[in-house]
Order: C-alpha cells, then sequence, then structure tokens
C-alpha cells in the first residue's frame, strides 16, 4: 500500500507542481504527518522533491523531472479521462482507485497534450440519471465532440419538441451523457441552452472561436437546467411494483423516488415521479414484466393500452 501511495505522491506533484501538506493529505486521503514520512522517504529514494516556504511554500518536484508511463495513445487517455467524469467509479466505491489512475494517466503524457486532454474532464459530462430516458444514436456527436474541444463555434439546423426547425448559431460549452442521451450546453445570444442532438437535423463547424465564460462550471450548469426543468415539469407521482433486481434501474430512469418498501419473494414497491403517461410507459416498457404499475389507475391504463395498440400493430 506504502508503495502505490508514494507513487500516487511523485504522480501528483509532477501533475499539480507545488502542493502544500494539508492539500497533499486531502487528495491522497491520509494525514499531514504521514505525508511529511511519504516525502522524506522519495527523497530518499532519489526522487528530487523539495520545500519552499513562505504563505505559497509547499512541496515540488526538480524542474525537470519526468516519470515514464507508455503504452497509451492521446485518443485512449481522453477516453479514460472523459469516463473519469461519470459518476459509476463513485457509486461503485472506487472512486479514490480511480483518481489515482487518472493521476498515473495523465501524467504519461507529454506537457503540451496533458494540457488539451485534461480539458476533457471540464467538457463531458456522464451522468447515471437523465431527465426522461430513452437510448438512441446520435450521428452527429461526433462532429459536436470535435466542436467542443476545439473551442468552435457550431451553425445546427435544430427540431425543439412541438415547433419548428431553425438554424442557430451557437457556443459549446460541454458534453453531457444523461441515461442514454446525449445534450450539448451552450450558449445562444448570450444566454446558456441545452440542446438534445437527437433533435440536431444538420450541424457544421464554423471557422470561428467560440467563447467560453471564464469559469464556467459543466456539472454545475448541467444541475441547475435539470432541477429547472424538473420544476417546470408535470409530473405524476405512481405505485410500481418492481423485481429486487431491476429496483436501481427504475430509480435511475425516474423523476424522483420516495419510498422503497419490501414487498415479499424478491419484490419491492416504489413510490416514483414520472413525467407524464409517456414517460412512465417509456419505462415500464424498458423493464418489461419485472415491474407493474400499481396505481394510479388512469396511469396502469395508458400503459396498457398503449401495450395493447402496439401488440394489435404486430398482430
Amino acid at each position: 500500500m506504502r508503495a502505490e501511495r508514494l507513487l500516487s505522491l511523485a504522480l501528483l506533484l509532477r501533475n499539480r507542481g507545488r502542493m502544500t501538506a494539508p492539500a497533499i493529505a486531502r487528495e491522497l486521503e491520509v494525514s499531514v504527518r504521514t505525508v511529511l514520512r511519504d516525502v522524506e522517504a522519495l527523497s530518499a529514494a532519489g526522487i528530487p522533491v523539495y520545500s519552499e516556504c513562505g504563505r505559497d511554500g509547499g512541496f515540488t518536484l526538480l524542474p525537470g523531472f519526468t516519470t515514464d508511463l507508455t503504452g497509451l495513445t492521446v485518443d485512449e487517455t481522453v477516453a479514460l479521462l472523459a469516463a473519469a467524469t461519470s459518476t459509476a467509479p463513485t457509486s461503485l466505491g472506487m472512486a479514490p482507485a480511480f483518481a489515482a489512475a487518472m493521476r498515473k494517466v495523465t501524467v504519461g503524457l507529454p506537457d503540451t497534450q496533458r494540457a488539451a486532454a485534461a480539458r476533457v474532464s471540464e467538457r463531458v459530462l456522464v451522468t447515471v440519471s437523465g431527465w426522461l430516458t430513452e437510448t438512441r444514436t446520435d450521428r452527429f456527436l461526433g462532429t459536436v465532440q470535435r466542436a467542443v474541444f476545439d473551442d468552435r463555434r457550431l451553425r445546427i439546423r435544430y427540431q425543439p419538441r412541438g415547433r419548428d426547425a431553425g438554424w442557430r448559431t451557437i457556443d459549446p460549452l460541454g458534453l453531457v451523457s444523461a441515461a442514454g442521451r446525449w445534450y450539448l450546453v451552450a450558449t445562444h445570444r448570450g444566454s446558456l441552452r441545452t440542446y438534445r442532438l437527437s433533435r440536431m437535423i444538420d450541424v457544421h463547424v464554423l471557422d470561428i472561436e467560440s467563447v467560453r465564460p471564464p469559469d464556467f462550471d459543466l456539472a454545475a450548469a448541467w444541475d441547475e437546467r435539470r432541477a429547472r426543468f424538473r420544476d417546470e415539469l408535470v409530473t405524476v407521482t405512481a405505485t410500481v411494483r418492481v423485481h429486487d433486481t431491476r429496483l436501481d434501474e427504475l430509480v435511475a430512469t425516474t423523476i424522483s423516488t420516495r419510498d422503497v418498501r419490501p414487498d415479499g419473494d424478491g419484490w419491492s414497491r416504489v413510490d416514483v415521479e414520472f413525467g407524464g403517461a409517456r414517460h412512465a410507459g417509456a419505462v415500464m416498457w424498458q423493464l418489461d414484466d419485472d415491474a407493474e404499475i400499481l396505481a394510479p389507475t388512469e396511469m396502469r391504463d395508458a400503459v396498457r393500452d398503449r401495450a395493447r395498440r402496439l401488440a394489435d400493430r404486430h398482430g
């Protein structure tokens, strides 16, 4: 364990530059005393760590010191850094290990490429829950992604729900994957907007540098817009009986979960919020016969009628 921690410390200093002992301790989840002992051990092993006193002091590596980590291309590193924005490592209890792995990956790149790759964590967000869940392939994802990474303006033809398609020029800020659906967070005429990639009819990357607000936080912007969407959405509360093996899937694909209680034989009853009958039908269809809406009667009837129409269509 200590050898792993010492390597993490060396890579952390290589990646971040000067850091105080308390900052290192928080990052590695150890005590300040442990950090001081580890710094001494690195120095004894020939790693050029030195300290600087004063208000802006801390520990740092001798300029020019490099580590050797090979085997990954820049594109592979970008993919891993994008994965680091996912909630999956945290939900699996692997956040510390994943953070340590990302430090090792980023340090292995040349300085110029590391800076470009590290921007991914600021511009891509992957979540396990969305607004209303559907899974589909977005043909413009690669084009939009390049514009996000290269700070290029986009000209898109977009089809909003219930309105005519139209052209607009936007400044892309970040991509969000929410429960299998991709969204682009961007500014249009100075206002923050969210665009679903599956509603983009045509996309052109312009040879114009996009405008990015200083200190823009993609995760915070997404949370704010998602909360606003929920506040404006007319939701319906329902009681669902679901097999315990599919409970997490139900929770991830509904607006919110209010109560979970055992219902015997590996089943549970859950009070959830749907974004209307259409959303409920999509979720229940995905869960197949591992879930059943018990109430309200109107929503149960709507799901049954949808199933009948589909059965008749495929008669």
